[in-house]
């Protein structure tokens, strides 16, 4: 899996990580929901990674994910940041998974 950062969503998340204590993560939420499929992608800010995490390269960023919740993306996924709605949006080539991205930060969103 990999995500490309556009230049706003890295200035927008930088700020969160330059201080080397915290990670991204991509996060498929299903609280809420009731069932892994319909689930909801967050970016999540974590201070370490669940033994369930795996390490992917993301440019710039790194980010942690959890294998089983691969299948329901595409490899190669794009964030950006719209200064103007102050939302994220992920999306891939094919596709457009949400416009509305939650960007969790320790117990609230950003």
């Amino acid at each position: 899996m990999q995500i490309t950062f556009s230049k706003a969503a890295t200035d927008r998340i930088s700020p969160y990580l330059n201080d080397g204590n915290t990670q991204l993560k991509l996060l498929h939420d299903t609280e809420g929901c009731g069932c892994v499929v319909s689930g909801v992608p967050a970016l999540q800010l974590i201070s370490e990674p669940s033994v369930d995490d795996k390490l992917a390269q993301g440019d710039p960023f790194p980010f942690y994910y959890e294998p089983r919740h691969e299948i329901y993306y595409e490899p190669r996924l794009r964030v950006d940041y719209d200064a103007e709605r102050g939302t994220f949006n992920l999306k891939s080539d094919n596709q457009i998974y949400t416009t509305n991205l939650r960007f969790l930060t320790q117990g609230s969103a950003v």
